[in-house]
């Protein structure tokens, strides 16, 4: 299917979309597969296979965790935070997993194999899953890939999955995979970016499924900041990284204690916007319940962007609730589009093109989204989003243990910091610019490429190296 808004926004746990959910994901479709063949009950054997990055990080990232729930049956979209610590602790505790839901098997994380300088044609992160008889007779393999955002494509599939996302984007009524021809649309039509993108969004779903799904998408995200809020101490994970959300909420809180709860004085925005943004992220890096937006690792700039066009963008002062929630669709939706173009014509993988992929892509969304919402016009969209890219480019991706806390979590209130400047300098100009954003894109494609294994999601270079963990 064609790539949409609910595909780049998805809700999930961390803390990384490729590391987590995808893997999950792909243990999940393994084990449906597997029952539906009608040989579980002949299962003796599983042995499972990791690669290249997922295997050089996997243990910071919660891989191993994670393909243990998908094998169980668990969906990252469905199962909740609770789920996750009692499943958890209850294999850690018998060495016993339970296959597709139903099969126990002696299993653990200690039993799968890694081979983290083994890379594979298709992607770094790869997977494979083998079940065999009592016999050593394979019963079912399968290879996957973890490409970025929660996606996933099968070995073999590669091909089959490109053609039918081609003829599905045949389908849609106004088509696009470059800026150039979103541009296009929007001038022909008369729409705006976002608009656009709810056309193509109604040709699966009713317009009331697209608005409350895409309300239901920042209800989450604002859960996930409440959530966080309440927790304090140190994150996950053996660094020691001490949780700032809470605190930092208690002090603004107190900068407005003569006015209204609800008041948020304009001159501290930028203190509010780093709140969302580390609350998110900390919730994330703690396992947390996100929404992927477009990745596990950036998903606290598009939240701390939103919460500024809510709070702090002119005319939202009297705004009535309809009126916000009008933002937050159009807002999605522009944010959407501008997703699509990295998706299909680069990458949102931090293992295949480091961290431009991923919080450069979310930066770039949420300066479109805010330049929407603040009445920009589709040229005037595209530029706030070409100016966030470029200034993301050759982003590393380097997590100091393997953890998505160091430089990730403090990197995304920085990037939605750098995104609201985007939208505002793209305001204050006419839409006209000398760089395209689809030149950015193949930029930021081919500077993935050239980029060393070292700072591509594996922590062998860059501060994972530099810097001491404990």
């Amino acid at each position: 299917m064609a790539v949409g808004v609910f595909d780049l926004f998805s809700i999930g746990i961390g803390p990384s979309s490729s590391h987590t959910v995808g893997p999950m994901r792909a243990a999940a479709v393994f084990a449906e597969e597997l029952k539906e063949s009608g040989a579980l009950d002949r299962v003796a054997g599983l042995r499972v296979d990791l690669y290249g990055s997922l295997a050089a990080t996997g243990h910071g990232h919660g891989t191993m965790t994670a393909i243990l729930l998908g094998l169980e049956g668990f969906h990252p979209e469905k199962i909740l935070p609770d789920e996750v610590e009692d499943r958890l602790a209850a294999i850690a505790e018998t060495g016993t997993l339970q296959l597709a839901g139903s099969v126990p098997l002696p299993y653990a994380v200690k039993d799968m194999v890694l081979r983290p300088l083994t890379i594979l044609p298709r992607h770094t992160n790869g997977m494979t899953f083998t079940v065999s008889d009592a016999d050593g007779e394979v019963l079912h393999s399968a290879t996957f890939f973890s490409v970025g955002g929660g996606f996933i494509v099968r070995e073999g599939e590669e091909d089959a999955a490109l053609k039918e996302l081609d003829e599905s984007k045949k389908e849609l009524p106004l088509p696009f995979r470059t800026a150039a021809e979103l541009l296009g649309r929007c001038q022909s039509k008369g729409l705006s970016i976002g608009e656009v993108m709810f056309v193509n969004e109604r040709a699966s779903r009713s317009e009331q499924e697209i608005r409350d799904g895409l309300l239901h998408i920042y209800s989450v995200m604002e859960s996930c900041v409440q959530v966080s809020l309440k927790r304090e101490g140190l994150l996950p994970g053996g660094l020691r990284v001490r949780r700032r959300a809470p605190d930092w909420h208690e002090r603004l809180l107190k900068e407005s204690r003569d006015h209204d709860p609800d008041y948020r004085d304009p001159k501290y925005w930028q203190e509010w916007v780093n709140l969302i943004a580390l609350a998110v992220n900390e919730e994330n890096a703690s396992g947390g319940r996100v929404v992927t937006a477009p990745t596990n690792g950036a998903a606290g700039i598009i939240p701390a962007v939103l919460y500024y066009a809510l709070h702090f963008a002119p005319g939202m002062e009297n705004a009535t609730q309809q009126d916000r929630d009008d933002v937050v669709v159009k807002f999605l939706l522009t944010a959407g589009a501008i997703g699509v173009l990295y998706k299909e014509q680069a990458s949102i993988s931090g293992a295949e093109v480091g961290c431009q992929g991923e919080v450069g892509s979310a930066s770039s969304m949420a300066a479109a989204g805010l330049a929407e919402v603040m009445g920009g016009t589709p040229a005037q969209v595209e530029n706030a989003a070409e100016i966030a890219m470029e200034h993301n480019l050759g982003l590393t991706c380097d997590p100091i243990g393997g953890l998505v806390q160091v430089p990730c979590i403090e990197r995304n209130a920085i990037a939605a910091a750098k995104a609201i400047n985007a939208a505002k300098m793209a305001l204050w100009g006419d839409g006209s610019h000398r760089v395209s954003l689809d030149e950015v894109i193949v930029t930021m494609r081919e500077t993935g490429r050239d980029m060393s294994s070292k700072y591509k999601e594996t922590a062998m270079g860059g501060l994972a190296v530099n810097v001491v963990e404990c």
